[in-house]
Order: structure tokens, then C-alpha cells, then sequence
């Protein structure tokens, strides 16, 4: 049940109903949403509901016994075990291939044979997400960050809470359990702040992200060697356009979706082509995931406290991981490694007397921002290929792919263009949009609203592609 269907526009339309009937009665509201968020999921697959609701009872439990628990050691205890659970059956669902199939490998190398056959199993949708929802919470109990919960029905709902569910924004329970205590507002946002982000969001990902994919970087991927200079080229920035437009949609649905429920969500993308470096642009991509593995993975390593061998260590392993969490695939482990390397080169570089000396020189800023965001692009290539080998013949088609008599059509390049405006237009402006919505009669804002849903409806095609990241 993609967000840009009919079918998931009557499912939220009649789950957002229900909800504002039981505004007085939070319990059953809260059951109500849990109950539509596992029929959401079970769209998908139904079985892996069960999945789902043992992962919050694993919470409940282990929660409870950690609070219980004075004792540090035993606190420890109890959290690891928890964590293990969890990263147990996310391995099992996600690496259990990559890891019998590198043991045969290392067999082989050293004369031996393994019979071994790999598990083929399906993988549940979004595993990824609610395995580091439910780590999160175990651990901020542990710390004392937030107290266990002893609702079942307040966690399932904070797992399973169908806006981010399948690709995020990865909310932590500090942030979300705290606002299960009281029925809220039906909307956290103004009205206008909330269908900026769903309208926006389904033109980013309907027109923007759907047809750069279809029409631009999906044929190329297929066989870079077969590609012009300028249809590799517009892979090149376009796939840049595409995952960003792809992703930050979910993100900015969900976010709109939820503060409709009377819930907010936090950030979770900030103009990330305008980053200066490798670092700022973590700090705008994908920011709950990046500030997840900060918290979460990062500083327990021991961040930059340790000193200067040690911090590289730290942003190495932090960010190899990150690229594993992506995938069980080469590209993915490379990708997240290079990105550690980047990361690594800024940390050195920031700390030179030339780099204090050039941060006063006029092309300085302009000079940062075209590295990184060629950086940033180059490494996308890794990314978005389906194995090393596409990898490399993509590198090697920007260099040495025919020109083409003719270009990129007028259709792409004006997408192109769009797709560039999401990181040039200050944020200033779609918020003055938002509240002169807000300002409007009723009779106008359901007009423009549905003006809006028209044109997106003329403009998308026929079938919506699922996100990117419903793989992860």
C-alpha cells in the first residue's frame, strides 16, 4: 500500500475519521491506530505481523526488567540480551545469505568445502527501522533516558505507527511515547505546514523522482556501456535528485500524515546538496539515522574522546556499519566505507593550519560545496548499482561513453531543474506558502487542495514505483 495510491488515500482517509471520533477517548484511539497500523503493514505481509508484535513485547519485557534491576551489571546484562535478540533476527532476515556465502568463500581459500545452502528467505518489510526502534528504546532505559514503558499497546503503536513505519523517519521512543499520555490535538502542525509537506512530498516523489528514475537513471544502470556522455552524465546528477526526491518524500509525507494525527515527527532531511562537507552532509541526510548511529554506536566507541587514531577508527567502523545496515551487498559495505574515508579526510584536513588559513579566501565556501557534492554524487554510483561490476562500468562511461548528437530532452532537463530547486529555495518561503494557506477561508484551502491532488493526479504516471528505501 504505497502513500501516492487510491487504495492508501481511502485507508487514511477513513483511519484519520475514526481517529477524530475517538478525540475524547485516548485508549481507543490509540488501539484503533495500532490495530490500522498492523493491517497497514500486513498489506504487505501478513505473517510478519507476528514479527512485529513479538519485537514490542521483547520491549515490554526487557524494559520492565532493566527498571526493575538496580544492579548495573544485571541492567547490562538484561540490555544486551535484548539487543542480541533483536540483531538476531534482523541478521538472520537480512545477512544470513552474505554470511554463509563468505564462509563457503573463506573455505574455499583455505582447501575446504562447505555444504551449505543459503536460507533464501523473504525479508520483512522495514526490519531495519523497527530493529533500531526497539534498540534505541532498550537502551534509553538502560541509561534512564525514559522510563520503561508498561503499555503494550503504547509500544506496538510506537513500532508499528503505519506514517513511519516502512522507511522512517527513525523516531525514538523519547520522542514519541511521551505523546501517547494524553489525546492530542488532532493536528501538531498548522494545516498548512501539514499539506505543504504531503503535497510537496507527492510531487517530489510522483513527478520529480518517478520520472528521472523511469525515463533517465534506471536505462542507464541497466547497461552503462550502452549509454551516450550525456545520458551517463544525467544518470549522474539525476540519480543525486532521485534518491533525495524519492526519500525525503516518505519523510515529508509521513511527517505531514502524523502531525495530522496530532503527532510530531522530527526532521529528517535539510537541503543536503547545500552541505560544505562530507560531515555537514550527514548532518542534513538522513539526520534520525545519522543521529542514531552517532548516539547509539559512534560515541559508546568512543567518539572523538579517545584521541585522534581512535576518533578515525570510530568513524570508520560507524559508518561501514551504516552502509551495511543498508544491505548485504559489496556496493552498500564500500559505499559506507568510502563514506568513512571522506569523513576521515575532513577530520584531517579541518585540523591543518592551511584549512584555518583559507576559510577567509572568496571561492573557499564554493570550492568545499562542489568537492562534497561531487563526493557525495560519485559515491551514489556505488550506491545505486546493483553489483561492483555496474560500479565500474558507470565510473568508466564518464569518461569514455560517445557523445551523442543529441542531448538530454527538454522533459528531463526542466525535471532536472526541479529537482535542483529543493535545495536552492530557502525553507523561508515554503513557510510563508504554509501560513498564507493557513490564512485562507476553508472553501479556499479545500479548492487548492484539491487543485493540487488534480494536477499530481495529471501528472503522475500510471504506476507509482515503491520508495527507494522500502528495501532497507
Amino acid at each position: 500500500m504505497l502513500f501516492p495510491s487510491t487504495e492508501f488515500a481511502i485507508f487514511f482517509g477513513c483511519v484519520w475519521a475514526v481517529a477524530w471520533l475517538l478525540r475524547e477517548a485516548n485508549t481507543a484511539r490509540k488501539s484503533f491506530l495500532a490495530f490500522s497500523s498492523l493491517l497497514f503493514y500486513a498489506a504487505w505481509d501478513p505473517y510478519f505481523v507476528v514479527m512485529l508484535l513479538a519485537v514490542a513485547v521483547l520491549m515490554l519485557v526487557c524494559g520492565q526488567w532493566i527498571e526493575r534491576n538496580t544492579a548495573r551489571r544485571r541492567r547490562a546484562s538484561i540490555t544486551s540480551a535484548g539487543i542480541i535478540m533483536l540483531l538476531a533476527v534482523l541478521v538472520y532476515f537480512k545477512y544470513a545469505d552474505l554470511l554463509i556465502a563468505s564462509s563457503i568463500q573463506l573455505a574455499d581459500l583455505f582447501g575446504y568445502s562447505l555444504n551449505l545452502d543459503l536460507v533464501e528467505v523473504a525479508v520483512p518489510v522495514a526490519i531495519s527501522f523497527f530493529t533500531f526502534h526497539a534498540i534505541s528504546y532498550l537502551v534509553d532505559v538502560h541509561k534512564n533516558t525514559i522510563k520503561a514503558s508498561d503499555s503494550l499497546l503504547d509500544l506496538t503503536l510506537y513500532i508499528s505507527f503505519f506514517p513511519h513505519l516502512v522507511a522512517g523517519p527513525i523516531v525514538r521512543a523519547r520522542e514519541f511515547l511521551p505523546q501517547l499520555g494524553e489525546v492530542p490535538r488532532q493536528m501538531s502542525l498548522p494545516l498548512g505546514a501539514s499539506m505543504a509537506l504531503i503535497i510537496g512530498g507527492l510531487f517530489k516523489k510522483v513527478v520529480i523522482a518517478n520520472y528521472l528514475a523511469t525515463a533517465l537513471v534506471d536505462p542507464v544502470y541497466v547497461d552503462p556501456t550502452r549509454a551516450s556522455m550525456q545520458e551517463v552524465w544525467g544518470a549522474f546528477y539525476g540519480y543525486a535528485l532521485v534518491i533525495y526526491c524519492d526519500f525525503s518524500a516518505y519523510t515529508d509525507i509521513a511527517i505531514g500524515i502524523a502531525s495530522l494525527f496530532g503527532y510530531r515527527f522530527p526532521q529528517n532531511f535539510d537541503q543536503p546538496y547545500r552541505a560544505l562537507s562530507v560531515q555537514d552532509f550527514w548532518n542534513r541526510w538522513h539526520i534520525t539515522l545519522s543521529h542514531w548511529l552517532r548516539d547509539y554506536l559512534y560515541i559508546p566507541l568512543g567518539g572523538n574522546r579517545l584521541g585522534r587514531w581512535m576518533t578515525v577508527r570510530n568513524l570508520m567502523i560507524t559508518m561501514f556499519l551504516g552502509g551495511l545496515w543498508h544491505g548485504a551487498s559489496g556496493t552498500f559495505m564500500l559505499w559506507g566505507g568510502l563514506h568513512g574515508v571522506a569523513l576521515m579526510v575532513h577530520y584531517g584536513w579541518a585540523r591543518t593550519r592551511l584549512a584555518h588559513d583559507w576559510r577567509n579566501y572568496p571561492n573557499y565556501q564554493a570550492m568545499c560545496w562542489f568537492l562534497t557534492f561531487h563526493t557525495v554524487c560519485l559515491l551514489w554510483i556505488l550506491f545505486r548499482s546493483p553489483d561492483l561490476e555496474t560500479a565500474r562500468q558507470f565510473f568508466n562511461a564518464l569518461l569514455h561513453a560517445p557523445v551523442a548528437a543529441q542531448g538530454l530532452s527538454p522533459t528531463l532537463l526542466i525535471l532536472l531543474g526541479l529537482g535542483a530547486l529543493t535545495q536552492i529555495i530557502p525553507k523561508a518561503v515554503w513557510t510563508r506558502l504554509a501560513q498564507n494557506f493557513d490564512q485562507k477561508p476553508l472553501a479556499i484551502q479545500s479548492g487548492l487542495v484539491a487543485l493540487a491532488l488534480l494536477g499530481l493526479l495529471v501528472l503522475a504516471p500510471t504506476n507509482a514505483a515503491p520508495f527507494i528505501y522500502f528495501r532497507f
